[in-house]
């Protein structure tokens, strides 16, 4: 353990952070830049104290779990953290889960798009969109917190998919997600996230479960090209992802070709707005 090391380290990356990035008010007497000290291990689940000595170089050596509090505090990347556990000289080992917070850009990003957007983590829980993707697919903000998943959404709640998507789209969505979803079982192979969820698609979908038992592994590659909605009938999309490596997320926008009918269509949506969606 290198002490020195890790109490410069966790005071630079705790300075670095601002109020705002971790969901917290900024106030008006801030003296010192970032976040305090408190604020700090309150996000860790620690006491003040044991985070003080810390990050003054006088504290025991902290166990994993510490560790990994430590870690989604203050809002590191895989590579951060793993140098973190190197620092108090312990192997990183695989993270715990996929992350679940979206950067603040992103965040403003997806409010000032005027196409339909979200944020996808790698269990494909949606984590975040914007008025436009709920008015094109569905309301994700009328599910519960547990249901704003694609893959429960296809396959849990999929009576309508073939429709709204195609059923080729579909199928292939079906299969190239399920090896995604495994590939993700080994960058993550002790979340309790993913372990639910796949077990709760093998029990709802016969579906899922012979494509599970397959063990197919891969990224998903195909895109979107054609969704039909209820209102504004069919549109021709081209969709794109963007990733953002250090979270594991994918940033999925759905665009159309300017002056087509579907970008007409894509324009008549975003003043129908969510009014006449329903949850498939």
């Amino acid at each position: 353990m290198d002490r020195g090391q890790l109490a410069e380290f966790l005071r630079v990356r705790r300075e670095a952070l601002k109020p705002a990035d971790v969901g917290l008010p900024a106030g008006l007497r801030r003296r010192t830049p970032g976040l305090r000290r408190e604020e700090v291990a309150s996000l860790a689940t620690m006491s003040t104290d044991y985070y003080t000595r810390l990050e003054q170089g006088r504290g025991p050596r902290p166990s994993r779990p510490v560790l990994t509090g430590l870690a989604r505090a203050l809002r590191l990347s895989d590579d951060e953290r793993d140098h973190l556990f190197r620092l108090a000289g312990e192997q990183p080992g695989p993270p715990p889960g996929p992350p679940s917070d979206v950067r603040v850009g992103i965040l403003r990003m997806l409010s000032r798009l005027d196409v339909p957007a979200l944020v996808l983590d790698a269990k494909y829980d949606v984590l975040a969109w914007n008025p436009m993707s709920a008015a094109l697919i569905t309301d994700f903000s009328a599910l519960p917190v547990k249901e704003r998943n694609l893959l429960r959404l296809r396959f849990l709640h999929g009576d309508r998919q073939a429709e709204r998507f195609g059923e080729r789209a579909t199928h292939d969505f079906a299969f190239e997600t399920a090896a995604d979803l495994r590939a993700a079982t080994g960058r993550y192979p002790n979340d309790p996230a993913i372990a639910e969820l796949i077990a709760d698609l093998c029990a709802g979908s016969a579906e899922f479960a012979k494509i599970w038992s397959f063990h197919d592994v891969s990224r998903q590659q195909s895109l979107c090209q054609m969704i039909y909605h209820p209102v504004v009938g069919r549109i021709d999309v081209i969709c794109e992802v963007l990733v953002v490596p250090d979270r594991d997320q994918r940033v999925v926008l759905y665009t159309a070709e300017p002056g087509s009918p579907s970008d007409h269509a894509m324009r008549l949506l975003g003043v129908i707005g969510t009014q006449t969606m329903s949850v498939p």
